[in-house]
């Protein structure tokens, strides 16, 4: 595995995300989770919280709320000062990166999901946080909706951890699980969790390891304290596991798992990487199948 050559920063901690009574949202982006986020707040009004507008880049979409709620100019969410939390949902990690600066020097607290941006911005991040006293969390970036980063934060030291690892990547679990378990090939089991979902049309991302090692730089920094970018991190994916690999595994019982791994070196430093790994039938990993991470 290839050594992190990070910046040691202490972690950064999570702050009181809000006092007040109820918070007004800013929303950039209205897909399949933005309004999946609308229709949680509007059954559950025990959160005090309410989307007060939404920022969106197709003029021509039909959409189920009233028109005036929309905007096409992002301004129109960061100079707004009645919002209280941006939230940012879009695909385009530049496009992200702008907005999230933006918010948190305009002293908003940002919640994003962009493991991409944050991995190539996080030191910048960190710091711009640190200067405004503005909250930036990003919890669901990591492991979707498992809580990695809040428990690694309120119940593990910096200095007590020695390794981290973890399958952290649901597209490539539900290929690696169909080729192993179901014998399909990988041109097959691919073209199947694209049918159903769980991997994008353009699938480089998962099946070339990116989005682990772009998860794995945001586990870093909250399980040892260092920040390093991704380019920094070794990343092998799945797309060159050839049929004898396969084959060979289940001959001998093994599962062949992406995994993420940080580890303490006895010289010092951490080393991290994402690698297909050969996993034994008693490890905790080989029991995680399907689209699960």
């Amino acid at each position: 595995m290839l050594a992190a050559r990070a910046h040691e920063l202490e972690s950064p901690r999570y702050p009181e995300f809000m006092t007040r009574t109820n918070i007004t949202i800013g929303l950039f982006g209205f897909g399949v989770v933005g309004q999946g986020l609308h229709a949680v707040l509007e059954r559950t009004p025990g959160l005090n919280a309410r989307i007060g507008r939404i920022a969106v880049k197709d003029r021509n979409k039909a959409r189920s709320l009233p028109a005036e709620l929309f905007t096409f100019d992002k301004q129109d969410l960061l100079d707004d000062p009645s919002l209280d939390v941006i939230v940012e949902l879009i695909d385009n990690a530049d496009d992200a990166y702008l907005i999230v600066k933006q918010a948190l020097l305009n002293g908003k607290a940002v919640v994003t999901a962009n493991k991409k941006m944050l991995a190539e911005h996080l030191p910048e991040l960190i710091e711009l946080q640190r200067a405004t006293g503005t909250p930036l969390l990003y919890e669901a970036a990591a492991c979707a909706s498992l809580p990695v980063i809040r428990n690694l934060e309120e119940y593990y030291d910096t200095d007590l951890l020695d390794s981290v690892e973890g399958i952290i990547n649901g597209s490539t679990n539900y290929i690696l699980t169909a080729m192993s378990r179901d014998g399909q090939p990988y041109a097959d089991a691919l073209a199947q969790a694209q049918k159903l979902g769980f991997a994008e049309s353009n699938p480089a991302l998962d099946v070339e390891g990116l989005d682990a090692r772009n998860k794995l730089v945001l586990l870093l920094a909250h399980a040892f304290g260092l920040v390093a970018g991704p380019e920094e991190l070794l990343a092998v994916g799945i797309d060159r596991i050839s049929p004898l690999a396969t084959a060979y595994a289940r001959e001998q019982g093994l599962a062949i798992k992406l995994v993420a791994e940080a580890r303490r070196l006895p010289e010092g430093g951490i080393a991290a990487a994402v690698l297909p790994t050969l996993v034994a039938p008693g490890h905790e990993l080989a029991h995680v199948h399907d689209e699960f991470n």
